[in-house]
């Protein structure tokens, strides 16, 4: 059985400023997410983000975003598809530099918050995060949501010239359609770690999933989004890795 990869947003922090338990669950996950500064991080926490993944032997992926550091990229601000291209590429560009510098590589192209939602709904704005990526490396995978109905995306991005992996998350509930619920709505979020570890699981078995008003989800998954903010989070990072190694043992 082939396994989605796990994947974290990680480098988050800015300056004196800490976000996140980068180093406990780095060992735990095949993708960091490495902030490029827009919405958070700074070319210290890249670098030093770059050399832990490095240690851990973990593959590094751009988490590009809007310019919105006070609200962390959570909101949208309106951009033509040409200034989404260009602000993805420039990030893209920074991150790759410093990989370079430590010896290491890019591997994919994660968009995050509000860039990543509104590229979900917009197909211009997709085109314009697909070109940045074809114009620096068209062989770099865009991360993006898996849905109910992929099959555009991925045709869009076969048109494109790039591939995609479609991401799920462990901890989130999902509307009929396949989109993330609003976390504003009840039961969005899932605490409870043995939740979290058997979404993972079902997602990884390419088991289907039960949306909040009872539709029944088939997503496809190559990565796996988890979080590690705080103790509980490491946890039950360590228990999906856990039950992982037992589905290829099995």
């Amino acid at each position: 059985m082939t396994l989605p990869l796990l994947n974290c947003d990680m480098g988050e922090s800015f300056g004196n400023w800490t976000l996140g338990m980068d180093a406990d669950v780095m060992p735990y996950v095949d993708c960091a997410n490495i902030a490029c500064g827009f919405h958070a991080s700074d070319p210290h926490v890249m670098r030093l983000t770059v050399l832990l993944a490095n240690k851990h032997g973990v593959r590094i992926g751009a988490h590009p975003a809007y310019a919105d550091l006070m609200g962390f990229g959570r909101r949208s601000i309106s951009h033509s598809p040409q200034e989404a291209e260009d602000i993805v590429l420039y990030q893209i560009g920074a991150l790759a530099g410093i990989c370079q510098a430590e010896g290491t590589r890019l591997h994919y192209v994660k968009p995050h918050g509000a860039l990543y939602n509104d590229m979900a709904r917009d197909p211009e704005l997709l085109k314009g995060v697909m070109r940045a990526i074809r114009a620096y490396d068209p062989e770099l995978p865009l991360v993006m949501m898996a849905t109910a109905d992929p099959e555009p995306n991925r045709q869009l991005a076969a048109e494109m010239g790039i591939s995609v992996w479609f991401e799920t998350f462990a901890d989130r509930a999902y509307d009929a359609q396949g989109y993330l619920a609003s976390r504003r709505l009840p039961n969005a979020v899932h605490r409870d770690q043995a939740t979290i570890v058997a979404q993972a699981v079902a997602l990884a078995k390419g088991e289907p999933l039960t949306a909040l008003d009872g539709t029944v989800l088939h997503l496809p998954t190559d990565t796996i989004c988890v979080h590690g903010d705080n103790p509980e989070s490491i946890a039950a990072v360590r228990a999906i890795r856990e039950a992982f190694q037992a589905l290829e043992s099995a």
